[in-house]
């Protein structure tokens, strides 16, 4: 028997996600447009926050007095702070205003921005990453809920694609300006910049997205108990959490990687953040074309292709510029990996299709937490910024082998 591939069922739910919004008029031309672009920039001001921590660490390190490992618990944090927040989309926020719900969303995420770049210790850091975090996957999941109510149902999927290119396009454009930013201003200089753009976020959303009901007839608790019951569902997010986590233990402590280990000076950082972003954009794209030829494979072979490249990366990063192509490569790898969980997820959900697209946003910030604390482990014990690397070769085959577990679980449901 092959790979428990459903390709068409989970192609069908990501371009038409279920909605409860009949009554929302669908918008045409430039209104719409406008309305999908403001969604977007609320992806770009996310995107830019969560991962302009990485780039400026060694600052944000020196200026809370905290040595560079330890500066990483607050990428965690904020990794944290998304898992925790997931559940909000389910239980209760399903029935308010779409609208205003994603108005109060980018608010307290503009809010927690501005909190992080006026903390003045390391534990009051780390709780402002935290709050910071909680909207981040509730704001994600209505947006594309509201972008797919207000397209025609044959463009839904588009709709809901071109609200993450928001998170993509952050990391191509908004994550470099960033760091630069908090380079040549401070760090606080970066979360600033990130509020205001929450704050352009907030004024566009109130301008150009009609009003959209929740769903008056929602019941998170159902949906909830449906979805966690599955072991598909349990085995993909493992598969996430646990695979996904070498991207971040490498991407954590790109900063001085590229300062102390590839010699190269301060402002190359920047140029290395943006072939993290390319690498987003271009592995996005490919994850479609995996798809059509097989979500599960897709997933395996992007398993095997991370172990490869992280150790690669490990031979590499002393040789200066020649480390850029293998950040590239670790991006566009782990982003078809993203991608295809999310189809994958989706297809094991059953109906619950709308938590197992929140969900994925949980599993892969627990990723998140996950290696950017091992990678501190290993650096605080010594074992100098290449190893982390090691680590995300580690985690991935881990990852490759919860992945075969989910195909053998499959094949004995269905003998």
């Amino acid at each position: 028997m092959s790979p428990p591939d459903s390709e068409p069922k989970a192609i069908m739910t990501t371009t038409a996600p279920a909605t409860s919004t009949d009554s929302t008029p669908e918008l045409g031309g430039r209104r719409f447009v406008l309305a999908v672009l403001a969604l977007a920039v609320g992806g770009f001001a996310i995107g830019t926050t969560e991962f302009v921590t990485m780039g400026l660490l060694p600052q944000i390190a020196e200026g809370i007095g905290v040595s560079e490992p330890k500066a990483g618990h607050v990428i965690s944090a904020y990794a944290l702070g998304v898992v925790v927040g997931v559940p909000i989309l389910s239980f209760f926020a399903a029935r308010l205003p779409r609208r205003g719900l994603l108005v109060g969303l980018m608010g307290a995420y503009g809010a927690f921005n501005l909190l992080s770049a006026a903390a003045s210790g390391y534990g009051l850091l780390t709780l402002a990453r935290f709050l910071d975090g909680l909207p981040h996957g509730a704001y994600f999941g209505v947006a594309s809920l509201v972008a797919a109510s207000l397209a025609e149902p044959r463009h839904r999927g588009r709709a809901v694609a071109s609200v993450m290119l928001g998170l993509s396009f952050a990391n191509v454009v908004g994550v470099p300006a960033a760091t630069w930013v908090g380079q040549a201003m401070g760090w606080r200089a970066a979360y600033v910049m990130t509020s205001v753009i929450a704050l352009l976020t907030m004024v566009l959303v109130l301008l150009f997205v009609p009003s959209v009901p929740g769903d008056k007839e929602a019941t998170g608790r159902q949906e909830a108990r449906d979805f966690f019951s599955r072991k598909q569902v349990w085995l993909t997010m493992a598969a996430g959490a646990i695979g996904f986590g070498g991207l971040f233990a490498v991407y954590s402590y790109i900063a001085t990687t590229v300062t102390d280990v590839a010699g190269l000076s301060e402002g190359a950082v920047p140029f290395f953040l943006l072939a993290f972003g390319l690498g987003m954009v271009g592995g996005t794209w490919l994850a479609g074309e995996l798809a059509a030829w097989s979500v599960f494979r897709s997933l395996l072979w992007s398993g095997v292709g991370s172990v490869v490249i992280m150790l690669v990366f490990w031979a590499v990063a002393p040789y200066g510029w020649w480390l850029l192509p293998v950040v590239f490569s670790i991006t566009a790898i782990g982003s078809i990996l993203v991608t295809n969980l999310q189809l994958r997820l989706m297809d094991v959900a059953g109906d619950a299709v709308t938590l197992g697209a929140a969900m994925n946003h949980a599993a892969l910030n627990t990723a998140n937490a996950l290696g950017a604390w091992l990678g501190g482990l290993v650096i605080a014990a010594g074992y100098g910024y290449r190893s982390p690397a090691l680590v995300g070769a580690a985690l991935s085959v881990l990852g490759i082998g919860i992945l075969l577990w989910s195909a053998a679980s499959h094949r004995r449901d269905h003998a």
